[in-house]
């Protein structure tokens, strides 16, 4: 039977929308879901090493978001907005929403602060987007001038007056592992942001690996479903990269079997083949094991009983490209994989290889509500019913909710 929309939307308070993020990243609250004694632990998210042991593995994704929104102006005079949505086949092209867009035809001219950029719009897309080709002076890159000029791409349910936090939105709307050299994500990977480089120092301790992917997130995460079944949602997609080190080390982890659940785990990527750097160190008397040396982060190697440990989804953009990555025919991880996610997860999914998830709270009718229903209770749909029992209880505690709100840790 179809499952109406109407399932996923729930009443939220205005007020607990979170306008601007914790004081400290992870002071922010963490609401921990227990799946096999169904039972919730209201915490911090500084306390989430208490959660995890030697051998996991915190899957995630490294896009840096660019700061795409840039302030324009016609010939005339009227204000522009251009916001950068991604490059195209030539690297002066490409594709923008620009607002007003029904005042803005083919071979409009659109004029940059301070002789900044030129730009022209080329083509008009059936999905509302322009192709704009880009002129600078000196052929300085438009990605270059977005970081100078460019505002942050929040989400519309956070409101700024004006550009005059710019600064803290830049720092904050950014995960601390985001790789500058991958500016392709016009929204942040929100579940990332409650990490700090102390927190993450913490956990690499005591042994929790991390693998880091590349995923190009798309205005698609914030577009509401529509229609009035689940199942007649036309799902985004987006392209991802999982580089050679993270394919093995998914495919050992799915082979131990290991941890609590019997699913394996999960990640997010996408972006231009460039090196991924890692770190491999190890505890004297140890020995190196390759098969697991990849993009893992720690002050040891994992060996012996370790191998076993937990595949911990940071985001649920790391979930859906995951979950399209195991369902494919993958061939031997010797090499790095680019391909795009068009991959819908809704009850009563069955997951290929998730044991934990880090997600933020998230909107009515989304299609992240979804994934998180499916994954509290994989092959039924009793996730649906709990899953706003969850979020009624944070709604009663004033959790905030959103890109720079709360987390929870579903166990």
């Amino acid at each position: 039977m179809p499952l109406a929309t109407s399932l996923f939307d729930y009443e939220l308070p205005p007020r607990l929308i979170a306008q601007t993020p914790a004081a400290r990243r992870d002071e922010s609250r963490l609401l921990v879901v227990d799946r096999a004694t169904r039972t919730l632990s209201h915490r911090q998210f500084r306390d989430l090493p208490e959660y995890l042991h030697a051998g996991d593995v915190l899957f995630r994704n490294n896009a840096a978001v660019l700061p795409a929104r840039l302030q324009a102006r016609r010939p005339t005079g009227g204000a522009v907005e251009c916001f950068l949505l991604r490059p195209e086949s030539d690297p002066t092209t490409w594709t923008c929403l620009v607002k007003p867009g029904k005042k803005l035809p083919m071979g409009e001219i659109i004029l940059g602060p301070d002789h900044a950029f030129t730009g022209e719009i080329v083509a008009r897309h059936t999905d509302g987007s322009a192709s704009v080709k880009f002129t600078t002076p000196g052929n300085e890159g438009i990605t270059s001038i977005a970081n100078r000029l460019g505002l942050v791409p929040l989400p519309p349910y956070i409101e700024r007056a004006d550009a005059s936090t710019r600064a803290t939105d830049l720092e904050r709307y950014q995960t601390v592992y985001a790789e500058k050299a991958r500016q392709v994500a016009v929204a942040a990977p929100t579940a990332g942001l409650h990490f700090t480089p102390e927190l993450l120092a913490t956990l690499a301790a005591t042994g929790v690996g991390t693998a880091d992917v590349t995923l190009h997130v798309g205005l698609g995460t914030f577009r509401p479903i529509t229609a009035e079944t689940v199942e007649g949602h036309a799902i985004h997609r987006e392209i991802y990269e999982i580089p050679a080190e993270t394919r093995s080390i998914l495919e050992r982890m799915r082979r131990t079997e290991g941890g609590g659940r019997k699913t394996d785990a999960i990640i997010a990527a996408d972006s231009p083949s460039q090196p991924y750097p890692f770190q491999r160190t190890e505890v004297r008397g140890q020995r190196s094991d390759p098969s697991i040396r990849g993009n893992l982060r720690n002050p040891r190697l994992i060996t012996g009983r370790e191998k076993r440990g937990r595949r911990i989804a940071v985001g649920t953009t790391t979930v859906r490209t995951i979950e399209h990555y195991l369902a494919q025919a993958r061939g031997a991880a010797t090499e790095g994989l680019v391909a795009e996610a068009d991959i819908f997860i809704y009850p009563p999914y069955e997951f290929r290889g998730i044991d934990a998830l880090v997600t933020n709270f998230h909107q009515p009718r989304s299609t992240l509500l979804c994934l998180v229903s499916a994954f509290l209770a994989p092959g039924s749909t009793d996730g649906i019913a709990w899953l706003k029992e969850i979020y009624a209880e944070a709604i009663t505690r004033e959790y905030r909710f959103f890109s720079y709100g709360d987390a929870m840790l579903i166990l």
